[in-house]
């Protein structure tokens, strides 16, 4: 049973396919907020809202004041299941620190399960199954132009409050991972033929779930959570009094031993007698190196997700601002095939601003029939107490 309900998760949370049978507790992989939803699902480069803590969270080192944002979304609204998604973030700067302290919880809940026995197929119970992550993390100015953020993270997954007949350990398992980021934002720069870019560009780079595996069943079955690179950039296109236009761009990779096991196929790692037998999964410290070269590299450049998108925004800080976005998502065929397009809009009054995203997958083959069509996100956020400053556009008040 234990078995089937984990795989009834990994299915159905619809994060990279492949990564359904290289990483658990894929729901750390979900854009979290309605604001980088809106823009493809990108937002490594951009980062300059309490959800960098999770896209980058050296992005909060250009940040002051305080703020808190909530984001809910119901998962899978085609399948009509009991399946939602809550993200709140909260960060902090302390001048005595130097730095913003910043926390956040992820919240996904599987709804209710009926729960059968390998004997017969009727019902001999019901449970609930969650996953759920509390971040901590600290974001501090190394220079002027360049930004450091840290997390910790401990993650706890309750796929299953009992064991199976025939297995020891249930169905919970807790873990802890890491996160590291840096980001580049000059504010003077000045390229030779094409014109001066102050406070036009950022560009990012955020390692995050940085940890042990985590096992449901003994450490022999343990599986590894899902260590992931992004290379982020936003750059401003156009700004003038009222109005702002920004690309963003992101690259991802899963960097997860893939676990391949040996066979007589002419897979990688043959084995000359024939026989199949498992191969030992490395450790995150190993696979963070070892997964850019665990394939062909034409097939390491397939395993890349690009996401990128446009934020407009019309008004000023002082007054009324808001925003259209749209984006679009890009996984080669081979390595999930998730293709869509997304658009967002949000605005800002005062210390109080609103967002939402909509993802359509209408437009591709099949699209209407694929698990994240017509997904919404909605956020809310209230900031107080920061200083004006030029990050990619607008002054930020809030």
């Amino acid at each position: 049973m234990k078995k089937l309900i984990v795989l009834f998760s990994l299915l159905f949370i619809a994060t990279n396919v492949k990564a359904q049978g290289e990483a658990a507790v894929p729901f750390l992989l979900l854009s979290p907020d309605s604001r980088a939803a809106g823009i493809g699902e990108s937002g490594g480069g951009l980062a300059d809202n309490s959800s960098a803590i999770f896209w980058n969270p050296a992005g909060i080192a250009f940040l002051t004041g305080s703020e808190v944002n909530l984001t809910h979304s119901k998962w899978l609204p085609q399948f009509q299941l009991d399946i939602f998604y809550d993200y709140l973030t909260y960060r902090q700067y302390m001048e005595e620190l130097d730095g913003s302290l910043t926390a956040s919880i992820t919240y996904m809940n599987y709804g209710e399960f009926v729960r059968t026995s390998s004997a017969s197929p009727d019902p001999i119970g019901k449970f609930r199954s969650f996953d759920a992550a509390l971040t901590l993390g600290y974001a501090t100015k190394l220079s002027n132009d360049w930004g450091l953020g840290l997390n910790f993270r401990l993650i706890h997954s309750r796929l299953s409050d009992k064991p199976t007949e025939n297995e020891k350990g249930t169905g919970v398992a807790t873990t802890v991972s890491f996160d590291i980021g840096a980001m580049w934002r000059p504010e003077k720069l000045s390229l030779p033929l094409i014109g001066d870019y102050d406070n036009s560009l950022s560009i990012g780079v955020n390692l995050s779930n940085l940890g042990p595996k985590i096992a449901y069943i003994d450490q022999a079955q343990a599986d590894p959570i899902p260590t992931n690179f992004r290379l982020g950039m936003a750059f401003r296109l156009f700004e003038d009094e009222f109005n702002s236009l920004t690309y963003i761009v992101d690259f991802s990779k899963l960097l997860v031993d893939k676990g391949i096991a040996k066979t007589d196929a002419g897979l990688i790692g043959e084995d000359t007698t024939g026989t199949s037998k498992s191969v030992k999964r490395k450790d995150f410290y190993e696979a963070i190196f070892t997964a850019w070269a665990d394939q062909p590299f034409s097939e390491e450049l397939r395993d890349i997700v690009t996401t990128m998108g446009l934020e407009y925004w019309y008004g000023t800080p002082e007054d009324f601002m808001f925003a259209l976005r749209a984006g679009y998502f890009y996984e080669d065929p081979s390595f999930g095939n998730r293709k869509f397009i997304t658009i967002g809009a949000g605005i800002r009054y005062e210390m109080y601003g609103f967002d939402f995203s909509y993802i359509s997958t209408s437009v591709f083959k099949d699209g209407e029939n694929h698990p994240l069509a017509d997904t919404l996100r909605f956020s809310l956020l209230i900031g107080w107490g920061a200083q004006p400053q030029k990050i990619l556009g607008f002054p930020r008040g809030i």
